[in-house]
């Protein structure tokens, strides 16, 4: 199969920035940690212990994002690879999230892309066909270092590409990490209510989860203003869990067909809008520009809200006690909710390729490296031994880590964003959404409308696809 330039690739990386799946701080109102601006920092360490791997002398640039915990746990990790790899210096460039894509795609355009950087797996086929992504496959299997077949299988399998289907063949990249994105309670405000805690075991029915919410949306100090609420949950990232838990989804298995005009989307969808402008259990439009539904959690304002792993490091600081539960099931009766992803992988313009590769493999599947990444709290163990001792470790919050893991093995799914060679179709659902939201428009009639929008977008991203195939 031929490829495509490197310029063409350059059409889907606006993309990533809006559909780049949760992991390491998201780009939310409700989950994203503020990050600094743009920060470069160079380890100057070239010596490491004796019986280290030797990969002579490298010089490496290592691009990525995230907030300041992660940051500071990534210039740990790299700073002990340095060590554990005598002669090789690593350049590490962090970015906030919200700059992120546009840097990346600055740097593929002018031909200076990283040696090793973040890429949101949506993107998988586009790299690898436009020439912008090394094949690792040499480099990792049979590795004396590092084991993939220790790694999250399906975490690894979201970087494998076979020219054709994404899942399969050759290795393009390593999970950073895989993001369950799950539901917190805040307990302090449940216990305070008197209101029995959630099971962690069994999920609210969609019944359910609005009675409790309404019981914890309360006026507190008789002012005639609501001083907390049930929800503050965001469109973008939850209703996914709705839509998906009441049998329905954006796009049908082929993927060649967009589906949210099924009347069970629509119920999702208007079960949304109404927490709002029904039920009155999430802030209104009002309240929230005057404090977004993300302070209003981190202040105990919020009974419901989503938790990620990179949110554990500061959920620590939280004034009340929290924990994690499934998310309501619809129809379905089945709890649902996205595991997103974001990449590692390597420029194949890069002069040191075995060294940069190493360095991959260390940031996603050492031991190492995987315990400075959790033990800072910003994400679960990429290992799934490591993952199974970390979640049951009482010691830290939340009590009920065994949920993040219950995502990852069990209900978890890819955004559908992903799940196509762009992402255009869907993030015009989210663009046009408002006024449903605002209640002037009813989910049916939305969704009726947006459907051959959509699944316009959808078609010619599927042409671009047999054209970058067939070239």
């Amino acid at each position: 199969m031929k490829t495509k330039g490197w310029m063409t690739a350059l059409t889907l990386v606006v993309s990533a920035g809006l559909v780049l799946t949760g992991c390491g701080g998201g780009n939310k109102d409700n989950e994203e940690t503020k990050a600094p601006a743009e920060s470069t920092s160079t380890s100057t360490t070239t010596t490491g212990d004796a019986g280290k791997t030797d990969l002579g002398k490298a010089e490496l640039t290592f691009m990525f994002r995230g907030g300041p915990d992660e940051q500071t746990a990534y210039n740990k990790t790299v700073d002990q690879f340095e060590k554990d790899h005598p002669g090789v210096k690593v350049k590490v460039i962090s970015t906030a999230a919200d700059q992120y894509a546009t840097k990346l795609k600055a740097a593929i355009t002018g031909k200076s892309v990283p040696d090793v950087f973040y890429y949101d797996p949506g993107d998988l086929m586009a790299y690898a066909n436009g020439g912008v992504l090394l094949n690792l496959t040499q480099y990792v299997e049979n590795n004396k270092d590092i084991d993939i077949n220790k790694i999250w299988q399906k975490g690894v399998d979201l970087y494998r590409y076979d020219g054709a289907t994404v899942g399969q063949g050759d290795i393009y990249g390593l999970p950073k990490d895989l993001g369950p994105f799950s539901m917190g309670y805040n307990k302090t405000m449940f216990e305070k209510a008197g209101i029995a805690l959630p099971d962690k075991d069994k999920p609210y029915t969609w019944d359910e989860f609005m009675n409790v919410a309404q019981q914890l949306t309360k006026d507190n100090n008789g002012d005639g203003k609501l001083d907390q609420w049930g929800t503050g949950l965001n469109v973008t990232w939850n209703l996914q869990s709705l839509v998906w838990s009441n049998g329905a989804d954006w796009i049908d298995p082929t993927h060649t067909k967009v589906t949210v005009d099924d009347p069970k989307f629509a119920e999702a969808l208007q079960y949304f809008a109404d927490m709002q402008n029904k039920y009155h259990v999430t802030p209104s439009i009002a309240e929230a520009q005057t404090l977004d539904t993300y302070q209003r959690w981190m202040q105990g304002q919020i009974g419901f809200f989503p938790v990620g792993p990179w949110d554990m490091s500061t959920y620590e600081k939280l004034p009340f006690d929290y924990d994690l539960i499934p998310y309501p099931a619809g129809s379905t009766g089945q709890s649902a909710t996205w595991l997103g992803s974001l990449g590692i992988g390597v420029s194949s313009k890069t002069k040191y390729p075995e060294a940069a590769a190493a360095l991959t493999m260390y940031l996603t599947g050492s031991e190492e490296g995987m315990k400075l990444l959790s033990d800072a709290k910003v994400q679960i163990p990429n290992l799934t031994d490591m993952a199974t001792t970390w979640a049951a470790d009482a010691s830290s919050k939340p009590a009920n880590k065994e949920e993040f893991l219950q995502i990852v093995n069990e209900y978890g799914r890819p955004i559908p964003g992903i799940l196509t060679y762009n992402a255009e179709w869907y993030n015009l659902f989210f663009t046009d959404i408002q006024p449903v939201l605002d209640g002037k428009i009813t989910a049916a009639d939305y969704v009726k409308e947006e459907q051959p929008k959509m699944q316009k977008l959808l078609d010619k991203a599927i042409e671009s696809m047999n054209k970058s195939m067939n070239k």
